[in-house]
């Protein structure tokens, strides 16, 4: 696995390639991190990242490989990518969509275990009533992503 950081609006972020795909993203520098991209996957992500940073892209169309979690986690993940652009859930719908009204509490924990925030998009689930809560960046980077999304998509459908 190699590791490519960028400069981002919301700080360094780090990316995660293992040649062929994307397996993982990190809020910060990881130690082992490249200025540049290592390879073909980690220049793809890099662009799609900027593009999504500056506001240029909505669908992330990098592979991601996801080589760990639970059923249940990837279940959660799974729906994660399916949140439109510029939208949210709760954690209870997301829990309701996927058969089972009481997980809530399970939803969050997969989310905080995504290992490839912003791509998967777990900054799109917040708690019930639309609050915000929880999110292994932190909450200054979660607003930061729902206000760019929000930004893009009422601009988007205003012109």
């Amino acid at each position: 696995m190699r590791w490519t950081v960028l400069d981002s609006p919301i700080g360094e972020f780090s990316v995660a390639t293992d040649g062929t795909s994307v397996c993982g993203t990190h809020f910060g520098r990881v130690a082992t991190a490249l200025d540049e991209p290592a390879d073909a996957p980690a220049r793809e992500a890099v662009a799609q990242l900027r593009a999504y940073f500056a506001g240029d892209l909505t669908d992330f169309t990098v592979p991601v490989t996801i080589p760990r979690g639970s059923d249940f986690e990837r279940a959660v993940w799974r729906e994660m990518t399916g949140i439109p652009y510029g939208e949210t859930l709760t954690y209870g719908d997301v829990a309701r969509r996927l058969g089972d009204p009481g997980a809530a509490r399970a939803v969050g924990v997969a989310c905080n275990r995504n290992p490839v925030p912003v791509i998967v998009p777990c900054h799109r689930i917040v708690g019930a009533g639309g609050k915000l809560v929880g999110f292994g960046g932190g909450l200054d980077r979660k607003v930061h992503l729902l206000e760019l999304e929000a930004r893009v998509a009422l601009q988007s459908a205003w012109s």
